[in-house]
């Protein structure tokens, strides 16, 4: 769900030219705001000495303010990189981006009458009693809208976007080489296959028949859990690209971090979070792997969980998971030889890589498990862990020349792991995160 403060109203560009157009005319502003920014240096007046000039503030509000026009995979990659760049780029360019981790621009009422005039054909309206045409909250792919049925259902609308599935191959490509032309991603960096994951997982994201069933399936998952709340399916008004379900309220979950909540309640919320990672990963081998802040509410009476989007939802085999609970285990113990070999396993390094990143690699991954290896509660909020992994994952690349993408299908799996554990500092919880994961290790 978004914030409380207005949202802008935009038309989704629809057409693939007329998004490929956008493109465009985002290089060349970036491009322009890099020739400003190197003026301004010449003459003294940015003190952003050592870094690329198209990283500069004013190119990144660039940035975010079209990618949250456009919306659909563009949008939603620029997310991503607003999230996991955050300890690396500057500040003021990170600030910049941050902006889109809140809503999207809206569609206006014409485009979303539009939008379900194509889902339901002639004569919608008689579908519903009321159906209120100011969305409840916007993202990237589309926006939720609250609806009662015409048999008196409350429902949650989720409407897609126009034009975001025919879209999503070109805006993929097309953010990629933004990314290389602001000097964001390595040049000799092969992240091909990176791109064709995050190509699948976006597909999937937009279709609404497939996220329903994700849905159910997670439901059923979770059935044992009364701490976790799914919304339910209402499949006569679901579509492809429109998703029916159930409308849960509850209050954002990052009101957990404010001042006068009893650590009590933080601590609890977070082991609940803590272990449903480790179910996912180990127990279900199904993830919903979108941790962001807005998918996870809190009922204010009781303290559930009420989980949303479950459109990035991800089926791992089976070889998969006993890899990473091997390379948990030997990470718990302090065996450094097991992790070794499960990092090739998995296609972290690989075998004949020089020793001196294979250890690094190793090092690494005992640093970014901390939590699991600490003994006792792990206080997330205080963690500098962060920070302490970007400075030594950015000593791998540049001092030691390790320059490897990690394997496609640990792209998403990375992204919930992370989430997770921003998560838990966000709600400023403390969870004995080694005990939990300890019977899913054997």
């Amino acid at each position: 769900m978004s914030d409380e403060r207005p949202r802008r109203s935009s038309r989704v560009p629809a057409g693939r030219l007329e998004r490929l157009a956008r493109f465009g005319l985002l290089a060349g502003e970036l491009a322009a705001g890099s020739l400003a920014e190197g003026a301004r240096r010449l003459v003294g007046t940015s003190p952003a000495e050592g870094v690329s000039a198209l990283l500069s503030a004013a190119n990144a509000g660039k940035l975010a303010r079209r990618l949250s026009r456009m919306r659909g995979a563009a949008m939603k990659l620029g997310q991503l990189l607003s999230l996991e760049t955050a300890d690396v780029l500057p500040a003021e360019f990170a600030e910049a981006l941050a902006v889109l981790r809140d809503a999207a621009d809206t569609m206006p009422a014409s485009q979303v009458r539009r939008a379900l005039g194509r889902a339901y054909g002639k004569g919608w309206e008689a579908r519903f009693q009321e159906l209120d045409l100011e969305p409840l909250a916007s993202a990237s792919i589309g926006q939720v809208h609250a609806a009662v049925a015409a048999d008196g259902r409350e429902l949650a609308l989720k409407i897609q976007y126009p034009g975001v599935a025919r879209s999503i191959d070109s805006d993929v490509d097309n953010v990629a080489s933004l990314l290389r032309l602001a000097k964001l991603l390595p040049v000799d960096l092969d992240v091909s296959g990176i791109v064709a994951e995050a190509k699948r997982q976006l597909r999937q994201e937009a279709d609404y028949l497939e996220e329903a069933r994700s849905l159910r399936r997670y439901a059923a998952l979770v059935a044992d859990e009364p701490a976790l709340v799914v919304p339910r399916v209402h499949d006569d008004l679901t579509t492809r690209r429109i998703l029916a379900m159930d409308r849960l309220d509850g209050d954002p979950i990052e009101d957990l971090g404010g001042e006068g909540v009893f650590q009590q309640r933080r601590d609890a919320v977070g082991q609940v979070l803590e272990r449903l990672v480790f179910r996912e990963l180990f127990e279900f081998r199904f993830m919903q792997t979108d941790p962001n802040f807005a998918n996870y509410r809190i009922d204010p009476i009781d303290d559930r969980i009420l989980l949303f989007d479950f459109g990035s939802a991800r089926e791992f085999d089976e070889d998969l998971t006993e890899r990473y609970a091997r390379i948990c285990r030997g990470v718990i113990d302090g065996d450094r030889k097991r992790v070794r070999d499960g990092a090739v396993e998995i296609g972290y390094v690989r075998a004949d890589e020089r020793r001196d990143r294979v250890e690094g690699v190793v090092d690494l991954i005992l640093l970014v498990c901390e939590p699991l290896r600490h003994r006792g509660v792990y206080d997330f909020a205080a963690s500098d862990l962060v920070g302490r992994a970007r400075d030594l994952g950015l000593d791998l690349m540049f001092r030691r020349g390790f320059l490897h993408a990690p394997p496609p299908e640990t792209v998403f799996l990375h992204r919930k792991l992370v989430g997770s554990f921003l998560l838990c500092a966000r709600i400023r919880a403390r969870v004995d995160a080694h005990a939990l994961i300890e019977p899913f290790l054997g």
